[in-house]
């Protein structure tokens, strides 16, 4: 997403994840833990197209129907402000380019304060910068990301603004939790198994509602999968691109 207009086309996608979040949440609430086909749920495309456009039809962000595209918020560039979810989930940037994982650490700070955690892990991808946010007890409270052409910071598409039970937006609809650590890594593994690929699934994360694990090829980090900690549902993080490099505490 390095490139002119980037902010727009990810802000895009937020707001049609604010749009069809009951249909996601819908969708996961309906899976049973069960024998659940191991299915991805919708995610941005990661064609970097994120704007809705008619006529289309599929399983991502461009096919979620019709007034859900920019138009139903008046809007014609495909883009949209923190007027859309009050501020909470979107923090405009300064409009100059993150380039290092020290100036996305401190656009991730920034965002952070406003919601009283403080940031743990960041890492760098070649789409965007990526921050795990942490409660000042040191639990994982939620995901982020920095987009690196002019520091936009939100709250990461998919599992975190439509699973997350404290941050999401979703949040007053507590579920219950029903998979453990050990079985999402179980769930995510079958899922990579079930579509020939040759990752693994890297240890469950637990965030509100659900997991986040990362995928490795030959234990070096690859991408990451979340899994729902109610349905079992899994979630390919798509968004990222190519993992480059990590920063931790």
């Amino acid at each position: 997403m390095i490139m002119p207009g980037t902010s727009r086309r990810t802000a895009a996608a937020l707001a049609a994840l604010a749009l069809a979040g009951t249909l996601a949440a819908g969708c996961a609430a309906g899976a049973s833990t069960a024998g659940m086909p191991l299915r991805s749920a919708a995610a941005p495309s990661p064609s970097g197209s994120d704007c809705w456009r008619p006529g289309t039809s599929g399983d991502d962000w461009d096919s979620w129907g019709p007034g859900m595209g920019p138009r139903m918020m008046g809007r014609d560039d495909c883009s949209w402000g923190p007027g859309m979810m009050g501020g909470h989930y979107w923090q405009r940037g300064d409009g100059a380019p993150v380039k290092t994982l020290d100036q996305a650490r401190q656009r991730a700070d920034a965002f952070a304060d406003r919601l009283d955690l403080r940031v743990g892990e960041v890492m760098q991808f070649s789409k965007n910068f990526y921050a795990e946010l942490e409660t000042p007890g040191g639990k994982l409270a939620t995901e982020i990301l920095v987009d690196p052409a002019d520091g936009d910071t939100g709250i990461e598409y998919g599992p975190a603004m439509m699973w997350n039970t404290d941050y999401g937006m979703h949040h007053r609809g507590q579920t219950q939790t029903r998979i453990s650590p050990d079985q999402a890594q179980d769930r995510a593994q079958q899922w990579l198994r079930d579509r020939g690929s040759d990752l693994t699934a890297g240890e469950a994360e637990s965030f509100p509602g659900y997991y986040t694990l990362h995928t490795l090829r030959s234990g070096k980090i690859n991408g990451m999968l979340s899994v729902n900690a109610s349905t079992g549902a899994v979630w390919d993080h798509t968004w990222h691109g190519t993992y480059i490099a990590t920063s931790e505490h």
